[in-house]
């Protein structure tokens, strides 16, 4: 067997279309969360590759699925069904609100799904003009022309324009703003419970109470964009389940497959026969393979053991931040839900957050951001204490350089 080609990381800037900035280390393998890069280098792991490894690297509940799905059958093609992917579906609709389920590989499809099946009801309404959606800003829903439209952080979509149109967008968590906007011609309003990419910022729950009763008055589907916030995130399955309030449309990708690309849109028997056969699909999505993995990964979550540690992983977390934080005074607010946490950086260290992940990268430590004052972890949901305490220390070590 020929030996595989020789790579370093100055091979992105040759061969890679140009739209990521990737570090200057290449990871080749994890445990758990822990990877090592080429050079053998060790990383504690705060970034869970963007929420995505909800049990690590490696991890033998996944890497069984995949095996041993990988012997049967890997692909068919959406003129037939498989086995996984009808278990993958029972699990969904009955742990959620949802009766039914719709499969592509990611959070954008997810979205550009749901957004799909809004203007589908819209005009099956017979309500002329009901194409409407409404949006916030700050809020990240994909990079398709229409989700990244959907999206209200400009500096992703204005130069792709002439974008969509009919689409709204109004300030998070201001239900009189949404109030002026929603109306007849709404056909749906789409809304992440925690906004991640745009700073980690959890949506009061008075305002989604509010959306809901708006969307209820004026015949809207409320969407919720569970893809960063679902399978156990947030400490609850998905994160609606800790406001009290059930969406029409849900969607999940990111920890879904832990790792293996997969994504889902969730609806109910209400909404689900407006994509009759033919209005949408996809080639992959509900392989026989990513379905099999999501299956085993959706199980061993969706345990009383995983959620409850998530919480308490939490407050750990929590506790590890506020001491670092009384010692260095970097951050003005660390806030989120479970393990997404969001540290945002005091007025002196704005624009900081890019310069923190280098220097930690440095130190030895995954992190990521949330636009430019928002330190962002996302670690795997089942991420040993050793290993947050010694992640900590090497955020320590960085945060060392940022006060120098």
């Amino acid at each position: 067997m020929e030996q595989p080609i020789s790579v370093t990381r100055s091979n992105f800037n040759d061969w890679m279309v140009p739209v990521f900035a990737p570090a200057n280390f290449i990871p080749v393998r994890g445990e758990g969360s822990r990877i090592w890069d080429q050079e053998n280098k060790e990383y504690i792991d705060f970034a869970g590759g963007i929420a995505v490894n909800a049990l690590g690297h490696a991890h033998p509940v996944a890497v069984n699925a995949l095996t041993e799905q990988a012997t049967k059958l890997w692909h068919v093609g959406n003129g037939y069904t498989n086995e996984p992917v009808l278990r993958l579906a029972k699990q969904l609709t009955e742990n959620t609100f949802a009766d039914k389920v719709f499969f592509c590989n990611s959070g954008a499809e997810a979205n550009e799904a749901a957004l799909k099946l809004a203007r589908k009801v819209g005009l099956d309404s017979g309500v002329a003009g009901k194409s409407g959606i409404v949006a916030f800003k700050n809020a990240f829903h994909g990079r398709t022309l229409f989700t990244v439209s959907a999206g209200g952080q400009p500096k992703y979509s204005q130069d792709f324009a002439p974008l969509p149109n009919g689409i709204n967008h109004v300030a998070f968590n201001d239900l009189e703003a949404a109030k002026a906007v929603i109306n007849e011609q709404t056909c749906a309003v789409i809304v992440e419970p925690i906004q991640g990419e745009g700073g980690v910022i959890p949506a009061d729950i008075e305002f989604l109470k509010g959306l809901r009763a708006l969307c209820d008055e004026f015949g809207a589907l409320l969407i919720f964009d569970e893809v960063q916030t679902g399978v156990g995130r947030t400490g609850a399955l998905y994160a609606y389940m800790n406001t009290g309030v059930i969406p029409d449309v849900l969607t999940t990708a990111k920890a879904l497959g832990g790792g293996f690309p997969v994504g889902a849109m969730l609806t109910t028997d209400k909404f689900a026969p407006h994509f009759s056969v033919g209005t949408h699909g996809t080639t992959y999505g509900g392989n026989p393979l990513a379905s099999a993995v999501a299956g085993a990964v959706f199980e061993f979550i969706n345990t009383p053991e995983v959620l409850e540690g998530v919480k308490h992983r939490y407050q750990y977390f929590l506790n590890a931040l506020n001491t670092l934080n009384a010692e260095h005074q970097i951050f003005e607010e660390i806030r989120g839900q479970g393990l997404l946490i969001g540290c945002v950086l005091k007025a002196e260290y704005a624009g900081k957050a890019k310069d923190i992940t280098t220097w930690a990268g440095e130190e030895g430590l995954l992190a990521l951001i949330a636009g430019p004052d928002v330190v962002r972890f996302t670690p795997s949901l089942i991420i040993p204490e050793q290993d947050i305490d010694e992640g900590i220390a090497r955020l320590k070590r960085a945060l060392a350089k940022l006060a120098k």
